[in-house]
């Protein structure tokens, strides 16, 4: 393998070298038709390979030319036996993950902090999902991994389970023992998916934790675009061994994918893996150095604190991407949505996610020195501003309510005859829609759920302090869609068996 080559990107700009004239889609034509000022913002190159499924530049519904041969090469760079590239996000490649190997009414165990993807994907295959509660981090607010016990019972309890999908590592960045787990659920020959959009680079350097791929999972939905320098939306699912089929899994990817494929996206996959494979340790080396700094940092002022490597004494983390500065103002009269509107208005920095207690801040290759020190100045003048020290300031906790009863499975709720009710009034009823705040994106309520008090009053907090929280039919939260009639004679599984507790 020569990772210097890209297949792709190098077919697109030879073509669009030769300039041919063109009686196909997109209806731009090299950017000619397209707006002017948009053109000239964006710049002719784009496009120029802006283009479409020609001959000459492969198919990514079957690919047998530079689309395989780029394929190729990165299931060579990131340790798989295939790599498919998808234009759909990781959204795409989890839901072919799922779809793949479960089929309606089989079951799948998930971690309850799950991607809204992961649901989506569990309703559209009719899955029914064995829960597992992660690891809580009461201080931070957070959740981390699930354990290998907890996952094992779930197993014990479900014989006829299909696959274990795991994230790894979680939005705030820790990792369980992957190895350790993907042996054990490999004892029952049950293949393990997971859900890596947040690991591109483990794959690259000692430091980081074990990516899927080097702990033997079966497939893993890797986001490119989110930390390996890819344009946003691409993302690869990479595949190896034999307890998943890589014919069937072409076929979910192929269905999941639009025909009308971004050859920008992809060439911007091609070249991010030329990348990686030719300087990833030396630019992740870079990278974690960056974080680790900033970390040392962050823990010095006053009122924050930055997990770092103490993390990995808590149950349920084995290891943390350092990259991830989970920012907790611990002793700050503020939110994270607080301290997200004050760093955008005060420093014009933009943030990867805040929630109730937290700022999540990621250092990425395209980060330099200048970079960090902008935004520890920032923090500190933060600090200066918003430092509790004439009272205690405490924190009510951030994590999901521990209350879940399942009336329904997701898809049987999503699809049932529904209504619209006061979301003061919806305690007791099943709820047939999504609720999440987004970023992370992670379910507070899924389809089939019945509503509590507690996720009521967690719902209401969120949107007090003006974070966003998304899914309801109604855009302004005021109204849940639920299950219509009573529920209480239609429970149509045992929930005990679908809500494991470690």
């Amino acid at each position: 393998m020569n990772h210097h080559n890209t297949p792709l990107f190098t077919a697109l700009r030879e073509h669009a070298a030769r300039d041919p004239l063109q009686f196909h889609i997109p209806g731009h034509k090299k950017g000619v038709g397209m707006d002017p000022e948009f053109r000239d913002f964006v710049g002719s190159n784009a496009f120029s390979i802006d283009l479409i499924n020609i001959v000459p530049l492969d198919d990514l519904h079957q690919p047998a030319g530079v689309i395989r041969d780029a394929e190729c090469l990165a299931a060579d760079a990131f340790g798989a036996d295939f790599t498919l590239f998808s234009v759909q996000g990781t959204t795409g490649a989890i839901m072919t993950m799922i779809m793949s190997v479960c089929s309606p009414g089989e079951s799948i165990i998930l971690p309850r902090n799950a991607h809204k993807s992961i649901m989506s994907a569990v309703i559209f295959a009719g899955a029914i999902p064995v829960w597992v509660n992660p690891e809580r981090d009461e201080q931070l607010g957070i959740d981390h991994g699930v354990t290998i016990s907890s996952v094992q019972k779930a197993i014990e309890q479900n014989k006829a389970v299909k696959a274990v999908l795991l994230i790894n590592p979680t939005y705030y960045g820790t990792c369980v023992n992957l190895r350790e787990m993907v042996e054990c659920i490999h004892s029952y020959n049950i293949p393990v998916l997971v859900d890596e959009a947040h690991g591109t680079l483990l794959h690259y350097h000692e430091k980081l934790p074990m990516s899927a791929m080097q702990a033997g999972a079966d497939m893993a939905a890797t986001s490119v675009h989110k930390l390996g320098g890819s344009m946003t939306q691409s993302s690869i699912l990479n595949v190896q061994g034999n307890r998943v089929d890589i014919r069937r899994i072409r076929t979910f990817m192929s269905m999941l994918t639009t025909t009308s494929t971004s050859y920008l996206l992809l060439a911007s996959l091609d070249a991010a893996r030329r990348q990686l494979a030719l300087y990833g340790r030396e630019l992740a080396e870079q990278t974690i150095q960056l974080s680790r700094e900033a970390r040392q940092q962050i823990n010095e002022i006053p009122g924050m604190y930055c997990y770092g490597d103490e993390i990995c004494q808590k149950k349920g983390v084995f290891q943390y991407d350092p990259t991830k500065l989970c920012i907790h103002l611990e002793a700050l009269n503020m939110t994270g949505f607080d301290a997200e509107q004050w760093l955008r208005s005060n420093y014009n920095i933009e943030v990867e996610l805040s929630d109730l207690s937290n700022i999540l801040c990621l250092i990425t290759l395209g980060d330099t020195e200048e970079n960090v020190d902008t935004l520890i100045a920032a923090l500190r003048h933060m600090s200066d501003e918003f430092l509790c020290l004439n009272r205690s300031y405490t924190r009510l906790p951030v994590s999901v309510p521990e209350s879940m009863c399942i009336s329904f499975t997701p898809r049987e709720a999503f699809y049932a005859q529904a209504e619209s009710v006061e979301l003061e009034l919806s305690c007791g009823r099943v709820i047939s829609e999504f609720v999440y705040v987004y970023p992370p994106g992670i379910p507070i309520l899924v389809p089939g759920q019945v509503i509590s008090p507690e996720i009521v009053d967690y719902i209401k907090r969120h949107l007090e302090v003006g974070l966003p929280v998304k899914g309801p039919e109604d855009p302004t939260n005021q109204k849940l869609r639920v299950v219509a009639g009573p529920t209480s004679k239609e429970v149509s599984f045992n929930t005990a068996e679908y809500i494991v507790r470690d």
